[in-house]
């Protein structure tokens, strides 16, 4: 055990004394992208950072099979947060946890240790991974219900601000819970579509971000129950509106210098700026099953409001798959590149875990960038995006063949189910005439 890691449990372990903590939340996350926990009492704690909390692996998507089900959940103490939602004494915390097998090794489905792969792969080619996603989400006045078509809690549109507007005191107290919990929020707004919200969450190493990306959902649905609202992360809940997003800036690091910079160049992009782009343009297809894991996805993607249906680039174009933002140019550590395609629904580690691989792929291999005057389009549907998958070596590496494998046979189940579906568009336009 690190020095670090020992100061942090017994930070935790103060902590939970002096600020009268019984409850300790232990977080982790599923292959589909679903928070999990399991609470503990503090006298457990310490035995959970030695050996981890046992249990049932098989209860959990994708993560083992009856006859391998035993499974250690091991809290991460650079994750411990104080649940600021949960004010009355005796207080809760959470921390993330990841997934080890009995014998101490990383459980190959543990969504977080797919990423952390990934990341130290960049770390041995001598890189630092950053991203600073911008997500955006619905607030509904009603719970959904079957048949029932859900009711935005405004008709705002972008940058609206309107002193009736609930938005503004949903945001500022889910922005408080969030900051309370160490996560820096450095924009929030409304969105395009009516109900539809965007808070951007501060640059930071992309582990930590999937972290609070999925504190971040969980925040927002806390916040909304709590108004009387229902908050859905669904990429495309109305056909006329803008569908959700979850655009992400990334940047590579090595040391303190911004490894996309290069004053001399066009747009201020590096060579290696350039390659992890057509790293991202080659491999987009294959990884869209990831970034964009549901049926409802594609509605998204290929249904316009700026999201991206082919595999392109560009300095302005806010359709483009891949974006060079120009907000402050010649600014060494804020020059980047914005990935559009992921939406809010994704698995953020496994998503995050394919971006950064392709990126990488092509900085490794020394991929050139070219125009985006023949760009190929990105998967129409889940099955298309399940085809493109299934072919990759890529994608196979990076998620390891048990969290691919799952992932493969969740995703054509998806579609088989949405396939044999009778519409109510079928309905409507055929019931009448034929």
């Amino acid at each position: 055990m690190s020095a670090d890691t020992n100061k942090q449990q017994e930070f935790v372990l103060r902590t939970l004394e002096e600020r009268n903590i019984r409850f300790i939340r232990l977080w982790f996350t599923d292959v589909l992208g679903f928070l999990k926990s399991v609470a503990i009492a503090p006298a457990e704690l310490e035995n959970a950072f030695a050996e981890g909390i046992g249990f049932d692996g098989s209860a959990i998507e994708g993560f083992a099979r009856v006859t391998e089900s035993d499974m250690l959940a091991k809290p991460d103490p650079a994750t411990f947060s104080i649940l600021p939602w949960r004010t009355e004494s005796p207080g809760a915390a959470r921390m993330f946890c990841d997934i080890a097998m009995p014998d101490g090794s990383s459980s190959p489905a543990d969504p977080r240790n797919v990423l952390r792969r990934t990341l130290d792969k960049a770390a041995k080619m001598g890189y630092t991974c950053y991203t600073h996603p911008e997500i955006e989400f619905f607030l509904f006045k009603n719970p959904p219900e079957a048949g029932v078509a859900p009711v935005p809690v405004d008709q705002g549109g972008y940058f609206d601000h309107t002193p009736a507007a609930v938005g503004h005191d949903f945001r500022r107290q889910a922005i408080t819970l969030l900051e309370a919990m160490g996560i820096s929020v450095e924009f929030s707004h409304h969105e395009g579509a009516p109900g539809q919200q965007e808070i951007d969450l501060r640059y930071a190493d992309a582990l930590t971000t999937a972290d609070n990306i999925m504190t971040f959902r969980h925040v927002i649905k806390e916040v909304a129950m709590d108004q009387g609202f229902h908050a859905s992360f669904m990429p495309k809940p109305f056909t006329d509106h803008p569908g959700s997003g979850m655009h992400t800036h990334v940047s590579l690091f090595k040391g303190e210098d911004n490894a996309f910079y290069d004053p001399t160049a066009e747009f201020n992009l590096s060579t290696v700026g350039r390659s992890f782009i057509a790293g991202l343009i080659k491999h987009a297809p294959e990884i869209t099953a990831i970034t964009n894991q549901w049926v409802n996805s594609y509605k998204r993607l290929h249904g316009g409001g700026e999201a991206p249906a082919f595999a392109n680039w560009g300095q302005s174009d806010r359709g483009a798959l891949v974006r060079v933002p120009m907000y402050k140019p010649k600014k060494e550590n804020s020059t980047r590149i914005e990935f559009r395609s992921p939406d809010t629904a994704c698995n953020p580690y496994l998503a995050y875990a394919v971006m950064l691989a392709a990126g990488l792929k092509g900085v490794e291999e020394k991929y050139i960038l070219d125009d985006s005057k023949n760009p190929i389009a990105l998967p129409s549907n889940l099955n298309e995006a399940i085809i493109e998958m299934e072919k990759s070596e890529l994608v196979r590496e990076t998620l390891g063949e048990h969290v691919f494998e799952y992932v493969l046979r969740n995703k054509r189940a998806e579609w088989l189910e949405y396939s044999r579906q009778v519409s109510a568009f079928e309905l409507d336009r055929y019931l009448p005439v034929l």
